[in-house]
């Protein structure tokens, strides 16, 4: 598909139902159902069927893939970053998750900006109607400075994240308090003590991270602060599922 093709949630040329179109910054490409091609995504573009983001380091070189399982199109991140689907919902480094069968505007979660890739799953026949930082080594996010214990309490608040869960929500004070104390029972762990530590993480980065302030959030708030300061933590690889193993491991933070 050339780079002038138009918008996928437009009208496209007639195709077999479960048709795969997936469009990035210099074209797409269309894969029938039973092709057997796996379409790979990413920044590089010798490397990948559809380019997205060629001029932002932070986008991996194969950022992710779409296959085709059991009868359905599969999205696999393989790169650094989150990858945003409609709604919030963030498939993450090594997760996967089945596309509808529908138009469906994916977003890579860069440190700076977001990037736009097309996908379109046709559910039945429609009518008509450079080499620069590509070859680069992909730049990881810087990410923000953690303490054992901060990173072993904001792992504990946002693990629903990153195993993931279709619509995470951060755990309440009490369940982080108890698996806090199920991970360290030697420590003195309270819900209040826990609460502190996350604010504690969330003040010092909000001159760097907007809508982590009661003021800058319509109420009611809610978990909205605390969502806030994971998905900023998930989009800068501060955190990732291999943290994961701290709530494994007990003992005194490695």
């Amino acid at each position: 598909m050339p780079k002038d093709s138009g918008d996928l949630s437009d009208g496209l040329p007639p195709a077999v139902p479960g048709t795969l179109y997936v469009q990035g910054t210099n074209g797409g490409i269309r894969v029938a159902p039973d092709a057997g091609f796996d379409v790979v995504f990413g920044r590089c573009e010798p490397d990948v069927h559809v380019c997205v983001a060629p001029d932002d380091p932070y986008v991996s070189r194969q950022q992710g893939s779409i296959t085709r399982q059991d009868g359905r199109w599969v999205l696999h991140n393989l790169g650094n970053l989150p990858i945003r689907l409609p709604g919030g919902q963030l498939v993450l480094t090594r997760h996967h998750v089945a596309l509808p069968v529908a138009y469906t505007p994916l977003f890579i979660v860069a440190p700076e900006q977001e990037h736009l890739l097309e996908v379109r799953i046709v559910m039945r026949p429609p009518a008509p109607v450079v080499q620069s930082r590509q070859e680069a080594d992909t730049r990881e996010p810087a990410g923000y400075p953690l303490s054992p214990t901060e990173r072993l309490v904001l792992v504990c608040l946002g693990q629903r994240y990153l195993r993931p869960e279709p619509w995470p929500q951060p755990l309440s004070w009490d369940q982080v308090f108890r698996e806090l104390r199920r991970i360290r029972p030697e420590e003195r762990w309270t819900a209040k003590r826990a609460a502190h530590i996350v604010t504690g993480t969330r003040l010092r980065l909000s001159s760097h991270v907007p809508g982590l302030l009661e003021e800058e959030i319509p109420p009611p708030l809610g978990n909205m602060l605390n969502h806030n300061l994971i998905t900023a933590l998930l989009a800068t690889a501060t955190i990732s599922p291999s943290d994961l193993r701290l709530l494994d491991e007990p003992g005194p933070p490695p």
